[in-house]
C-alpha cells in the first residue's frame, strides 16, 4: 500500500514540479507566455533575443539552483532525522545552517581563494563550519546512548545563538560596501544567481546523494536504535560519520549558493513521511522531489508577491515552517 502511495506521490510531484516551473518561468516583471518560454527552450541554441536572455541567462538558472537547494535541504533533513531518531532535526534547528553561514562569512571577509576536492572558498569553510557545529550539537545533546528531543533541540539552539552572535559581531566589523550584500545573503535567496551557482551545486548534491543512497538500508536499520542495528551488522560509528557529513556537504553548498533557509529540511521529510511512512528508500527520492517543488513555490512567492522589490526566500520558508515547526512541538510535548 505505501509502495503505491510513494509511486503515486513521485508521478504527482513531477507532474506538479513541471507545472510550477512553467508558471515560474513566466512570472517576473515581464510577463512572457507560455507559448514563447516553450519555443525559446526548444530552440535553445537558436535564439540571441532580449526575451531568450530573461529565460535562458535569469530566470532558468534561478529556478533549477531553487529546486536543487530545495532537493537537497530535503534530503539533508532527512538523514539528520533518520540518524537522530527525531522528527524536529533538520539543518536548521540542530545549528549545520548557523555552522555554515559562519564558515561562509568567515570566507566571505578572508581575502584568500582555495580549492579542495572541488569545493571553493566559501563551500569549504561553510562545510567545515556545519560539520563542526553538528558535531558539537550531538555531543552536547547525547545522553548515554541516546539523543533526547529537548536535549537535541536545546543544544541547537544553543550554540545557533552563540553562532549567530559571533556572525554579528564580524557583521560590525565588516567593511560598510561589503555589509549589505552579507544581510541580504543571510536573509536567503536566489536573486542575481547565475548558471556558475548552478554547476557549483551540481557536485557536492551528487556526492551528498551518492553517499545517503549506498547507505539507505543502514539508515532503516538506525530506526530501530543503535544496539539492534549493530546487530543486523551495521557498523553504527562509520555510517553516522559518513552520513553526518553528507548531510553537512549538503548544507554547506545550499548556504553557500542561496544562504540561511529555514525550515525546509525540516517540513518536507516529515510531510512525506506521514504520506510514505518511515522506509529511507521511498522517503528519500519523495523529500526530494517534494523539496524541489516547496523551494520553487517559495521562490516564485517571493519575487511576485510585492512587485518590482523581491522578498528574501528565507522570510517566506520562515513564514511556513515557524508554525510547523511549533505544531510539532506541542505534538511531541510529553504528557503530564
Amino acid at each position: 500500500m505505501r509502495s503505491r502511495r510513494s509511486r503515486v506521490l513521485a508521478y504527482g510531484l513531477i507532474v506538479c514540479f513541471a507545472v510550477i516551473a512553467l508558471f515560474s518561468l513566466r512570472t517576473g516583471a515581464v510577463r512572457i507566455s507560455e507559448r514563447e518560454i516553450l519555443g525559446i527552450l526548444w530552440g535553445w541554441s537558436k535564439r540571441s533575443d532580449a526575451t531568450a536572455e530573461i529565460i535562458l541567462g535569469i530566470r532558468l538558472p534561478r529556478m533549477v539552483l531553487s529546486a536543487l537547494v530545495g532537493a537537497a535541504l530535503a534530503l539533508s533533513g532527512s538523514v539528520y532525522q533518520g540518524l537522530f531518531r527525531n522528527p524536529m532535526a533538520d539543518p536548521y534547528v540542530i545549528g549545520a545552517s548557523a555552522g555554515a553561514s559562519l564558515g561562509a562569512t568567515i570566507a566571505m571577509m578572508l581575502p584568500i581563494n582555495l580549492q579542495l576536492l572541488g569545493l571553493g572558498t566559501i563551500s569549504l569553510f561553510a562545510f567545515v563550519g556545519s560539520l563542526a557545529t553538528v558535531a558539537v550539537v550531538f555531543g552536547l545533546a547525547r545522553t548515554g546512548q541516546r539523543t533526547p528531543i529537548v536535549n537535541l533541540i536545546l543544544a541547537g539552539v544553543s550554540v545557533s545563538s552563540v553562532i549567530s552572535a559571533v556572525v554579528s559581531l564580524l557583521m560590525f566589523l565588516m567593511p560598510q560596501e561589503g555589509l549589505h550584500g552579507l544581510v541580504f545573503w543571510l536573509m536567503g535567496g536566489f536573486s542575481g544567481r547565475n548558471w556558475n551557482h548552478v554547476v557549483a551545486v551540481i557536485p557536492h548534491f551528487i556526492v551528498g546523494m551518492t553517499v545517503v543512497l549506498l547507505h539507505l538500508k543502514q539508515l532503516n536499520a538506525i530506526l530501530l536504535g543503535e544496539e539492534e542495528a549493530m546487530s543486523l551488522g551495521v557498523d553504527v560509528p562509520k555510517v553516522t560519520k559518513r552520513l553526518v557529513a553528507a548531510a553537512s556537504l549538503l548544507t554547506a553548498s545550499t548556504v553557500a549558493a542561496g544562504g540561511i533557509i529555514a525550515f525546509a529540511g525540516l517540513v518536507v521529510p516529515h510531510l512525506v513521511r506521514l504520506i510514505v511512512g518511515p522506509d529511507h528508500r521511498r522517503l528519500v527520492p519523495n523529500s526530494c522531489l517534494l523539496g524541489a517543488v516547496f523551494m520553487l513555490i517559495a521562490d516564485t512567492i517571493a519575487r511576485s508577491v510585492i512587485p518590482p522589490r523581491e522578498l528574501p526566500v528565507g522570510i517566506v520558508t520562515a513564514l511556513t515552517g515557524g508554525p510547523f515547526f511549533i505544531y510539532l512541538l506541542r505534538k511531541h510535548k510529553p504528557k503530564e
